[in-house]
């Protein structure tokens, strides 16, 4: 396998679709399914509208993006970081690991084309999601999880009689919402501990997503190389594959060669 027949297309009757932010400026990627028209009793037809849902594809379905594996995601939330200020750039690798394998040159085909240095907090500063909610602050990515968890469903309310009727149902203790998730609602979710983001600062091409209990429920998958057959690129696949297919993280566990190469 190689980098070209990564697969990168579109699903069949869907396109990818950017809802934008309103507090900061983001674009929330999501998909956009065509419905075929509806053939009523009385022989009339009845138009039915697009529906718009959650999206954990990334990239590799955007048909507008040209992805190498060897250079790595558009870096989304790099200036996301860079605005809070409160960040700084290490002049290389830190952990004698990292140091030990960029030193080996027996590796180098293996590696990024360009490789970013690491970022670390500065001194005195907190950079996780759940400080910034703590402090009342609403970061962008606390908004693209609100814009990402409602799957625009105030325009399909607005578009579709009856839509915005609900039944009260039984929440079992949740803090269930009437209306839209919004950034604020993340955000107090997130200070009260009962919900996360994980967003690492060093992969800032990571879609923000949330993991709560009064939000949509999340997928994890398993991949990993084995010490039978492995490579980057059939990795990268099996990610691929994983995302396309609804997984919101994956974990890696990898048995075979270069398993720290493969995993950045």
């Amino acid at each position: 396998m190689t980098a070209e027949t990564i697969t990168q297309s579109p699903f069949p009757n869907a396109k990818k679709i950017f809802v934008a932010g309103k507090l900061f400026p983001i674009q929330v990627a999501m998909r956009q399914i065509s419905l075929s028209p509806t053939k009523l009793t009385n022989g009339q037809i009845e138009i039915n509208p697009p529906v718009t849902i959650y999206d954990t594809s990334g990239p590799y379905t955007d048909d507008t993006i040209h992805i190498d594996i060897r250079k790595g995601l558009p870096r989304l939330r790099e200036q996301w970081i860079l605005d809070r200020q409160d960040v700084i750039q290490l002049a290389g690798i830190s952990s004698e690991y990292g140091q030990k394998r960029l030193s080996d040159p027996t590796l180098d085909e293996l590696r990024f084309a360009y490789s970013h240095k690491p970022k670390v907090a500065s001194a005195g500063k907190n950079v996780t999601q759940l400080h910034y909610a703590k402090q009342g602050i609403i970061t962008p990515e606390m908004e693209y999880v609100a814009i990402r968890e409602n799957q625009r469903i105030e325009q399909l309310e607005a578009s579709t009689p009856g839509m915005d009727h609900q039944h009260r149902g039984q929440n079992f203790g949740a803090r269930t919402h009437d209306k839209a998730i919004t950034p604020e609602f993340v955000r107090e979710e997130i200070a009260a501990g009962r919900a996360i983001i994980p967003n690492n600062i060093n992969h800032p091409e990571s879609e923000p997503m949330i993991i709560g209990r009064n939000f949509l429920v999340k997928i994890n998958a398993n991949i990993g190389n084995s010490a039978v057959s492995s490579s980057i690129e059939e990795e990268v696949e099996k990610a691929v594959w994983a995302c396309r297919w609804g997984a919101d993280t994956i974990m890696d566990l990898s048995t075979g060669k270069n398993i720290h190469e493969t995993r950045e």
